[in-house]
């Protein structure tokens, strides 16, 4: 009698929160106080073999049990699921999610139902990964252009990339794979740091994490702005002093500006030579995008983190409001539409520079970026990934950062996998930190 075969058996997720906004750690124009915190999911399955898939959306505290629900709403599509036929074609489960037509009916493909498909997918790669023996980037990179076409969703988007477009891309992009996977081996992919310029930093913390950068090989920092013009000046000035005419420097409204605002603005910072304007307005606005890059050029724009699905990225390049694509991997649907978003940018030549500044978020896209730089762009002008310096050491795997460049990582996975210790310390509002703290248990008593 043929043996049975292995299956998802759980589908377990945790509301995992820690206390940043103590230190004003991510704190930027829009979230003052964040508590950046994981909306986090583990794959089980009785396969002899152990493994488990791991995957989480980020958000920055209250709401973060909203998110863990709906990743819950998501656990009859998954239980039960043969875990051969679901890695051998992680699209599959994708396509299936996004189609449950009472779930959709809360979206479509976009916010917390969106945002909690690519948890469940993103284990999925994890799980698929891990079985595979290879880092993701590795697996995607070493895929046939075929199958990697099959795995994305083209409906809404062939008036901009159609699947013959993709597979030809993702064909040529294999020219030279091995030398590049040489380089990337030896020298990692570049990063840029966020670390010096949250906005509730003063400006002698400012100094001394912007010099420390430098110091640490990274040619590229970012500040939070948008706030106070005033202050947002000062601290320009205070940043380009330390690091010099020969680092860039790019700035980060998240969301905050009206269109005009954001022009006027940005202009009045353009004396300190910003290399980018990150989120100027809202992640919605196409035409605004496109307005203020017009107005401020050579000023870059740059937006992506909260672009919720690939149809607002392929109206972001088809009205050319974009310099700078910046996909986040918890954002949109997972690993699957991110493969959208990278091929659509390569259709329109515009560089990705991925956005990283939550927990974990480092960790997951470093291998999206790496797999473009193999597989699709075949290069790293002008691309950069996010770090962020904080949070690292609760994972598995965590990112490792060498003379400002991130290192290949070369365990299986997705390195999404946080630590045991730190899932039971940080689980809300139950978790041994939060247990004993008496805000929380004010909180939850009120």
């Amino acid at each position: 009698m043929p043996e049975a075969p292995a299956r998802i058996i759980a589908v377990d997720t945790h509301d995992i929160r820690f206390p940043t906004s103590r230190e004003l750690d991510g704190s930027d124009a829009m979230n003052p106080d964040p508590d950046y915190s994981a909306a986090y999911v583990v794959l089980r399955t009785d396969a002899a073999d152990g493994y488990e898939g791991h995957g989480f959306t980020f958000t920055i505290g209250r709401g973060n049990d909203v998110q863990v629900a709906a990743i819950d709403a998501l656990r009859g599509h998954v239980l039960g699921r043969p875990v051969e036929e679901l890695c051998a074609d992680p699209g599959s489960l994708f396509r299936d999610l996004i189609a449950d037509s009472q779930l959709r009916w809360l979206g479509p493909e976009k916010g917390v139902m969106h945002m909690a498909i690519g948890a469940v997918v993103n284990a999925v790669w994890d799980l698929a990964a891990r079985r595979a023996g290879k880092p993701l980037w590795q697996l995607l990179a070493d895929a046939e252009p075929e199958w990697l076409v099959r795995q994305i969703d083209f409906r809404y988007i062939t008036d901009a990339l159609t699947p013959e477009e993709a597979l030809d891309l993702l064909r040529r992009g294999r020219e030279g794979a091995g030398d590049r996977r040489a380089r990337l081996l030896e020298r990692g992919f570049p990063a840029y740091t966020t670390s010096p310029g949250w906005l509730g930093y003063d400006d002698d913390k400012l100094t001394r994490l912007a010099a420390q950068a430098v110091a640490d090989g990274f040619r590229q920092i970012k500040l939070k702005v948008g706030a106070d013009l005033a202050d947002d000046v000062r601290r320009c000035r205070v940043a380009r002093a330390v690091v010099g005419p020969d680092v860039r420097l790019a700035v980060d409204a998240n969301q905050r500006w009206n269109v005009d605002e954001a022009i006027a603005w940005t202009k009045a910072l353009a004396e300190f030579d910003p290399y980018w304007i990150e989120e100027p307005t809202s992640p919605d606005d196409v035409l605004g995008h496109a307005a203020i890059r017009r107005a401020v050029t050579p000023v870059k724009v740059a937006t992506g983190e909260h672009v919720q699905n690939r149809i607002v990225f392929k109206q972001m390049l088809q009205a050319g409001a974009l310099d700078i694509v910046q996909i986040d991997a918890a954002r949109v649907g997972g690993v699957n539409e991110n493969l959208a978003i990278l091929l659509l940018a390569a259709k329109f030549g515009v560089p990705v520079c991925p956005h990283a500044g939550g927990v974990g978020l480092c960790e997951l896209v470093q291998h999206l970026s790496m797999f473009d730089y193999l597989a699709v762009s075949g290069t790293t002008e002008d691309r950069v990934i996010e770090y962020v310096d904080h949070l690292h050491e609760h994972f598995l795997t965590p990112v490792v950062i060498r003379d400002g460049h991130y290192t290949a990582p070369t365990t299986p996975g997705f390195s999404a996998a946080m630590r045991p210790e730190s899932i039971a310390r940080y689980t809300y509002p139950g978790g041994t930190f939060w247990a004993a703290d008496p805000d929380t248990q004010k909180g939850q008593a009120a």
